[in-house]
C-alpha cells in the first residue's frame, strides 16, 4: 500500500510500472518518497513562516497545507517530466529549467527553518534593535516637545527675574526710609520727618506693587508650568503609543533581516542541505540508469507518435483526394446546358422583381 502510493507521488505511469520488475518499482518508489518527504518538509517551513506573519496557528496551519500541497505538486511534476534518453547531456538540458526551479523551492523552503533553528540568536538581534529604536523613537519625540517647553521656561523665568527685580527695587526704597529715620543717609536727621514719610510712602507703593506683581505673575507661572506637565504628558503618551509597534518588531521581515546579522557560513550550509534534499529526485533520475520502465515508456510513446502521423497523412491524403473529386464534379456542372438554361430563367425572373420593386418606390417618392 505505501509503495503505491510512493509511486503515486513518483508521478510515474501505473499501468507501466505494474509491469516492469520489482527493483525498477522499487527505484521509483524511492524517488516518489523523496518528493512526500520535501513537501512535508516544506508544510512545516511554510506553516512556521506564515505563523509569524498571523500569529494563528490554524490558519498558519491551513495556508501551509496548500503551500506543502504546491510544493508536492511541482516536484511531481519536475521528476515525471524529465524523461530519460541515450545521452547525459541532453538529461542535464532537459533538467537544467527544473533544477533552477528546485533551487528557488529550495530557498523558500530552507529560510523559514532557518528563522526557526536561529530563533534565540535572532531574537538577541531584535533585542539590541528594538532598544536603539525605543532610545532613537525618545529622541524624536523629544524634539517635538522639547522646543515648545523651553521656550515656556523662558517665559517663566521671565516672570521670575522681573518678580527678583522688583523686590530688589522694594528693598531699596526700604533701606532708603530707614536710613532717613536713623539718621545715618538723606537728611541725617533723627526721627521720622517729612522726608521719610515721602520715602516711606513710596516704599510702601513699591511694596504693594510688589505683591499684587507676584500674585499675578504666580498665577501666570503656574499656568505655565501646568502648560509644560501637558506637554510632558503628551511626550509620555506619544512615548507609550508608539513603543508597541516597536515591541512588535519581530515580524517575518524583520527576522530575516536579523539573520542576515549572523554568521553567513552556518546559513548558507543549511540552505546547502535543503538545496540537496530538494534536488534529490531530480539528481536521482538523472544518475539512475535507463531501465525497463524508460524503455516501456519510450516504446509506448513512440507508437502513440506513430500512430498520430499515421492518422495525420490519411486524414491529408483524404482531403486532397476529395479535393480532386470536388473539382471534377464541378467541371461537370459547367458543361450542363439544362443547368444554364434554369439558371439563365431565374436571374430574368429575379432582375424583373428588382425593375418592379425600383419603379413603385419611384412612384410612390413622385
Amino acid at each position: 500500500m505505501l509503495k503505491k502510493f510512493f509511486l503515486t507521488c513518483s508521478g510515474v505511469d501505473k499501468n507501466l510500472i505494474n509491469e516492469c520488475s520489482n527493483g525498477e518499482q522499487n527505484k521509483y518508489a524511492g524517488i516518489g518518497a523523496t518528493v512526500f518527504f520535501t513537501a512535508i518538509m516544506a508544510t512545516i517551513a511554510g506553516s512556521y513562516a506564515l505563523y509569524t506573519v498571523f500569529d494563528n496557528i490554524y490558519t498558519s496551519i491551513f495556508f501551509g497545507l496548500i503551500w506543502g500541497f504546491l510544493i508536492f505538486n511541482l516536484d511531481r511534476f519536475i521528476v515525471s517530466t524529465i524523461k530519460k534518453s541515450d545521452s547525459k547531456w541532453k538529461e542535464v538540458a532537459q533538467a537544467a529549467p527544473r533544477i533552477v526551479l528546485a533551487l528557488i523551492i529550495a530557498v523558500v523552503i530552507s529560510k523559514p527553518l532557518e528563522l526557526k533553528l536561529f530563533e534565540k540568536e535572532i531574537n538577541q538581534v531584535l533585542l539590541t534593535e528594538k532598544n536603539q529604536m525605543t532610545l532613537d523613537n525618545k529622541t524624536q519625540i523629544a524634539q517635538q516637545f522639547t522646543p515648545e517647553i523651553n521656550a515656556i521656561n523662558t517665559e517663566i523665568t521671565a516672570l521670575k527675574t522681573e518678580i527678583s527685580t522688583k523686590e530688589n527695587e522694594t528693598n531699596a526704597l526700604y533701606n532708603t526710609y530707614i536710613s532717613e529715620a536713623e539718621g545715618t543717609a538723606g537728611t541725617k536727621k533723627l526721627g521720622k520727618g517729612p522726608v521719610y514719610e515721602e520715602k516711606r510712602a513710596k516704599h510702601d507703593a513699591s511694596l504693594l506693587g510688589l505683591n499684587q506683581l507676584k500674585k499675578t505673575n504666580q498665577e501666570k507661572i503656574k499656568l505655565k508650568e501646568s502648560k509644560i506637565a501637558a506637554l510632558l504628558e503628551n511626550q509620555k503618551l506619544a512615548e507609550a503609543n508608539s513603543q508597541p509597534i516597536i515591541s512588535n518588531f519581530d515580524g517575518l521581515m524583520a527576522r530575516i533581516n536579523a539573520l542576515g546579522e549572523l554568521p553567513f557560513f552556518t546559513s548558507f550550509f543549511i540552505f546547502l542541505l535543503f538545496l540537496a534534499i530538494e534536488t534529490s529526485p531530480i539528481i536521482a533520475k538523472l544518475l539512475a540508469p535507463k531501465g525497463e520502465y524508460d524503455f516501456k515508456l519510450e516504446e509506448k510513446l513512440s507508437a502513440v507518435k506513430t500512430w498520430a502521423t499515421q492518422q495525420m497523412q490519411q486524414r491529408e491524403q483524404m482531403l486532397n483526394a476529395d479535393i480532386s473529386i470536388d473539382n471534377k464534379v464541378y467541371k461537370d456542372i459547367t458543361e450542363d446546358n439544362e443547368l444554364y438554361d434554369y439558371k439563365q430563367k431565374m436571374a430574368r425572373e429575379l432582375m424583373k422583381l428588382q425593375a418592379d420593386s425600383f419603379y413603385k418606390k419611384q412612384q410612390k417618392m413622385l
